[in-house]
């Protein structure tokens, strides 16, 4: 039976992205940081939604319009609709992330992409 805890990676300069399911409609990711943030300025802004888990470490999130901080403890969650800027400010070390994208989402009306 897999785990999310399985073939862990080490600490590395980039955070590990493992694809645990692919479907046109859905994309379920482990991830996992180690210390790791987005650099500054960087702002995601994704064309699907996210429901991101903190299974295991911490980490900061910053959304922005409206500005918001979010710390995550294990088991603490977060929805991105379509189109919410956000970035990664900080994360423990060994944190593991379980990241659901919803693919076949549009943007609300008057966000370009």
């Amino acid at each position: 039976m897999p785990s999310l805890f399985d073939s862990l990676p080490d600490a590395s300069p980039d955070e590990a992205f493992t694809t645990l399911l692919d479907d046109p409609a859905v994309r379920i990711e482990r991830i996992v940081s180690h210390g790791h943030a987005s650099p500054e300025g960087f702002w995601y802004d994704q064309s699907y939604g996210e429901w991101v888990l903190v299974v295991r470490g911490g980490a900061t999130l910053r959304l922005k319009s409206p500005d918001e901080r979010i710390v995550l403890k294990p088991g603490d969650y977060v929805w991105l609709p379509p189109g919410r800027r956000h970035r990664v400010e900080a994360t423990d070390a060994a944190t593991i992330w379980l990241a659901v994208n919803v693919l076949n989402m549009s943007r609300p009306a008057g966000q370009e992409a």
